[in-house]
């Protein structure tokens, strides 16, 4: 019996040493436009979608051209039905380079900040 209550207390003495598993951040999974991708035209909605669930509140992207200017439609939205989706409107775009920039909140309480960057080629 002693034996059996010292394996007990060593167990919940380990268990309660073990580190517990740490909250993950919200992380970009994938694109549209990808990262560094190459387009013939923008495309209507730039969307990121992420591994958790983001708080549409927090949550913010933005498109900005070479001369740092907003060119995006300013609509940003976390689809209601897809938490995970962050988007926003993009009217037809020259041809150049662009920047996509995003600060996101997640449901675990971390922000996320960061951007990456696409060109639009003119058609061939």
């Amino acid at each position: 019996m002693r034996r059996v209550l010292l394996l007990t207390i060593g167990a919940v003495a380990l268990g309660l040493g073990w580190p517990a598993p740490a909250s993950s951040h919200a992380y970009l999974v994938r694109s549209t436009p990808a990262a560094r991708a190459v387009v013939t035209r923008a495309p209507e909605r730039v969307q990121l979608w992420f591994n958790e669930r983001l708080e549409p509140a927090y949550s913010r992207v933005s498109v900005w051209n070479r001369e740092t200017q907003r060119v995006d439609a300013g609509d940003v939205e976390v689809a209601p039905a897809e938490p995970t989706r962050l988007s926003v409107g993009m009217p037809p775009l020259p041809a150049g380079a662009y920047i996509v920039k995003y600060r996101v909140l997640s449901v675990d309480g971390h922000v996320v900040e960061s951007q990456f960057g696409f060109t639009v080629r003119a058609a061939s």
